[in-house]
């Protein structure tokens, strides 16, 4: 019996192994979140909701209704045009601009870690490819087989340079 038909536990999937370790990422990174950051998170989330819409027009239709002098018994305390209100929300937008672009700053700082996570990656596994390459080469040379015609097992063989790819991308890509 080889190990694998005695093993009472299958091989792990390689799927489930790549969506636990990205899990793991995920939820470091939002444990490496500083107050803050969360507050932040927690607030966006709250003003991108239809609660906090339905809130801010309750409160304006309210509020126009009251200083229009439409509600019988209530005081106007912030006559048309309206300056309190205008204040009020100016300094709303003024602050919601704030956190959201705070939290786009996060999402963008762990985007361009997963960028160069992703890079990493790519370049090892090119790595590990053109070993492997090189090995199979090796092999095929020593049990006599031709593969000098192969150009591209020639060009697979070689390292990539990185540079040079992005600098041929900088030139045929189109300009921003």
């Amino acid at each position: 019996m080889t190990p694998r038909q005695n093993s009472k536990t299958p091989f792990p999937n390689p799927s489930r192994k790549n969506i636990d370790a990205i899990a793991r990422l995920e939820r470091d990174a939002l444990d490496r979140r500083n107050w803050a950051e969360r507050f932040i998170e927690k607030s966006v989330k709250f003003i991108g909701s239809i609660i906090f819409l339905l809130l801010n027009v309750g409160l304006m239709a309210a509020w126009t209704l009251i200083n229009l002098n439409q509600i019988p018994n209530v005081k106007p305390f912030d006559r048309f045009p309206f300056g309190i209100l205008t204040l009020i929300v100016s300094s709303e937008g003024l602050l919601l601009t704030v956190f959201v672009l705070m939290s786009q700053n996060r999402i963008m700082r762990q985007s361009e870690k997963r960028a160069h996570l992703d890079l990493q990656i790519g370049l090892l596994a090119e790595q590990e490819l053109t070993a492997v390459v090189e090995m199979l080469h090796k092999l095929c040379e020593h049990a006599g087989v031709d593969v000098d015609s192969s150009k591209h097992a020639k060009n697979f063989g070689e390292a990539t340079d990185v540079h040079k790819i992005a600098k041929e991308l900088d030139e045929k890509l189109p300009p921003e």
